[in-house]
């Protein structure tokens, strides 16, 4: 087995290909220890010490490291890791299935208007279609989270948390992508 890696914008964070699924479908992302105990793979990870964040994506693993960590004597020990694991055919997620397993979220949605479902709708469609494609080449995930007064919240996660130029995907990348199919949208904002 050959795991590749690639940058992502986010300098603290690679991604690892391991050239086989990992989720069969969405992302999971472990932000502490306590999540990733949800997750043998994650917990491993977690466990070096040196990384604060893992976000599992349908044919990537993100890896987060902890400031200042160098990520040339880091990749080698999370590759070996990953290799250990899917080479070993180890479940990614603790007990039997990972249908019980729920990674607590600090974001809340925020609830939409009914009157705004057929927005809320087209929203939703080109955020799945068109933005988190594009955001998981990079390592990352975006979440909606509502949609209040013409304005669109998301979340970022992965490698798009914390990331220099999350700013400048959401506003001229995002916000104008959604502006210009939904003309109800006014804005967007990280949740």
């Amino acid at each position: 087995m050959f795991i590749e890696t690639e940058t992502t914008p986010n300098p603290a964070t690679l991604k690892f290909l391991p050239g086989e699924q990992v989720m069969a479908s969405g992302t999971r992302e472990f932000r502490n220890e306590d999540e990733a105990e949800a997750s043998p793979l994650a917990a491993a990870l977690f466990a070096h010490g040196d990384v604060t964040g893992v976000l599992f994506g349908r044919d990537f693993i993100a890896v987060t490291a902890a400031p200042g960590v160098d990520w040339s004597a880091l990749k080698p020990q999370v590759v070996a890791m990953l290799l250990d694991h899917f080479v070993s055919g180890a479940p990614l997620f603790a007990g039997p299935d990972a249908s019980g397993i729920v990674v607590p979220s600090e974001d809340e949605d925020l609830g939409d208007d009914p009157a705004d479902a057929d927005v809320v709708a087209q929203i939703v469609e080109l955020i799945e279609t068109r933005v988190r494609p594009a955001v998981a080449n990079d390592g990352g995930d975006i979440v909606y989270r509502g949609f209040r007064e013409g304005v669109v919240y998301l979340a970022m996660r992965g490698a798009c948390a914390g990331c220099p130029s999350s700013t400048a995907t959401l506003k001229n990348g995002i916000e104008t992508l959604l502006k210009h199919y939904v003309p109800e949208v006014t804005e967007v904002r990280a949740a």
